[in-house]
Formats: C-alpha cells, structure tokens, sequence
C-alpha cells in the first residue's frame, strides 16, 4: 500500500519514488482472531484477541527496517497535571539508607494516602473502573448498588460488594499484555488543520474513515485486535510544571458513534492524547454546560460505557503521541503493559510502540517557488 513518496536527485533531475507504507502484508491482515461471544465468565472483554495473529502482525513491524521505538507515555511528577477525580498526588524521597552490617547504601520514596496512583498521568482503565445503572442517579439519596450492572451482566455484589473491597472481578490484574498492531489517526491535522482540537470538538465514525483515507490506510482498515490511537493535539496543554491547570478542565474527544464504530471492528484498547477520552465541552465539569452533542441522555461519559461495561475495550488516558504523528507512524507495534495490580480499577501506564517513520510528502512546485504552501 502507497502512502506517501519522496524526490530524490537521479542524474540532476528530481523524480517522485513511491515508498511502499509499514502496513502488515495481507496475510498477516487475514489472519483469525479469537471473536466473541466468549465464554461464561469472561473478565477480559476484546483483550481475548490477543494472541498469534496479533503478534505475528507485531512482529511485521519489529523487524521493518528503520523501526524505531516511541514512548506513549508523559513522565510522572508530583507537579504533573492532576485528575480532578483523584486524590492529591505525592511522590516523597526518602533519605538515602543504609543497612547495618553491610557496604550497601539505598533509595526509595514514598506516597501519599489517596493519591490514586491508577488514576493519574499517563493510565489505563480496567474493564471494572465503569458500570452502569438501569435509572440514573439523583446524587441526593443512597447510591442504590443494587442496580449496578458491570461488563458481562456482573453484578455490584460479584464485583466490589463493600465499600473497602478490591474489585473481585474485571481488575486490572486480568488484563493481558497487550502487544498487538496499532494505528494512529491524526485527529490533529485531519479535523483541528494542525491545530490543537477544541473542547468538546468530536472525532466521530465519519472522521475516522476520512482520517483511514487520508492517511493511505483505507485498504488495511482497523482490524480485529488493534489498539487505535487519536491524536487530537491536546497533550499540548500538557505542562510540567502545570502551573496553568488548564489541561484537566475539557478536552476533545471521540464521539459516541465513534466509539460505537470501534467497538464494532473490536479493537482492544482505545488511547487519546487527552484526559477523558469522552469529550468535555467548555464548563462541563461545572455543571454550566451539557455533555457534547450526539451523547445519550444520563450518560455525559458514554464513551466510557460504551467501551468499558458494554464492550470490555480498555481506555488509555493521557497517551503521548506527538512523536509518533509527527513522524507520520501509522501503524506500529504496540506494547501496553499495566501493572497487575490485583483488584484495581487502574494502572499507571508506560505504553510504547516500534514503527518505521514515514516520508513526508513534499510542497508541490507552487510551494517549492514560494508561491503557495
């Protein structure tokens, strides 16, 4: 598949040479994953297809010459932007140690109580972190838990069945590694004309076909098993220090029928550069305006719905892809490996992804003389 070409000088003339694009060759396209319904009890939700056919579509990329590997993830700090869902967030050094008897000197740190660690920078969700209710909420009396309802009909008593319990089902500990093939889609440059998207601004199933297209990628597609990325352009509000705190407060995001569309071509984790996933318009989080156009009614997170308790597809928040679409990766092999923390609802997340980087195209002759862009 052709994507992209670049001019070289042969014999002093400047000619056009077609590179063939890092996409998986079609056999490894067809190969078969796992396809659901799955079996009774299942906790693991679309990460079932994770396997042979997704490794062997990683290994294509691994072994591409010129493959190069991104980090997907901010740094943590104490001084990063922080989750207004979450607790404060202190990570404090300890003095250097020694230990008696012995020509050993050691360091480590400490954290603060609340601090939600799963919750914070760079994460993924677990299948558990959402549920639903068959009426909403009023917030004035009791939450009724009788009425919770996880991903494959699980109820409250089967999952948290008191408040100080871990979740008995559909913790991040039954996450599998996810190391599978990855598309990104440059939301940036295709809706935001290489700015940053605006607040509440939707990346919906027609953008995403456009942005497969524009990209070269409309013959592959997404496929069974991959984990899709969108680079919306907001991870540049992401300041450390974040002395603006501007970056938690709305964001862009991927539209319900948006959601509704990737969880039918079954990818097993969804990943944006902001903080919700869910779009956040301007005064959302107030309570001074209503959630993003197309949302359903009672459901202001209903990307977080969609994918989690109706579709087991896991989120990852606050990925960093800059790099990755700066250099024109469009498919790569991805690792996203959380921590198996037994019973969290979260996981702080260094994912990464091995690509070859693309060529981007030149000016045309207008542009070259200076006479357009």
């Amino acid at each position: 598949m052709i994507n992209s070409f670049r001019w070289i000088v042969f014999l002093g003339l400047a000619c056009p040479v077609f590179l063939v694009a890092a996409v998986e060759p079609v056999k490894l396209q067809r190969l078969k994953t796992p396809s659901p319904p799955w079996p009774q009890g299942d906790e693991r939700g679309m990460a079932n297809q994770i396997g042979p056919a997704t490794w062997a579509r990683c290994a294509f990329h691994l072994a591409s010459p010129g493959a190069k590997v991104y980090e997907l993830s901010h740094p943590r700090s104490n001084a990063m932007p922080l989750s207004p869902f979450a607790g404060p967030y202190t990570v404090k050094p300890k003095p250097t140690a020694g230990i008696p008897g012995t020509a050993h000197a050691f360091n480590s740190e400490t954290m603060n109580e609340g601090m939600e660690y799963g919750q914070q920078g760079t994460q993924m969700d677990a299948i558990g972190h959402f549920a639903a209710r068959a009426q909403p909420w009023d917030g004035k009396a009791p939450l009724d838990e009788q009425k919770i309802v996880y991903y494959g009909g699980y109820t409250q008593q089967e999952v948290k069945p008191s408040a100080d319990s871990p979740l008995l089902k559909l913790g991040m500990e039954k996450a599998p590694p996810i190391v599978t093939s990855a598309v990104l889609l440059d939301a940036r440059a295709q809706l935001g004309g290489g700015q940053p998207m605006k607040p509440g601004e939707l990346v919906t199933a027609k953008d995403i076909a456009a942005m497969l297209k524009a990209q070269g990628l409309a013959g592959r597609g997404i496929l069974p098993g991959d984990v899709v990325y969108i680079y919306t352009g907001w991870s540049d509000y992401w300041r450390d220090p974040d002395t603006e705190k501007f970056y938690y407060t709305k964001a862009p995001g991927l539209s319900y029928d948006g959601a509704k569309y990737l969880g039918d071509k079954r990818i097993v984790a969804i990943g944006l550069d902001t903080p919700f996933i869910d779009p956040v318009p301007e005064g959302m989080l107030q309570g001074k305006a209503g959630p993003a156009a197309g949302t359903p009614p009672n459901l202001p997170f209903a990307v977080h719905h969609h994918m989690l308790s109706q579709m087991g597809i896991h989120h990852i928040e606050n990925a960093k892809l800059d790099e990755l679409a700066r250099e024109k990766v469009w498919t790569s092999c991805t690792m996203v490996l959380p921590l198996l923390e037994k019973g969290a609802a979260g996981s702080a997340l260094r994912p990464v992804a091995y690509g070859v980087p693309g060529v981007p195209q030149p000016r045309s002759a207008a542009g070259r003389s200076g006479k357009g862009q």
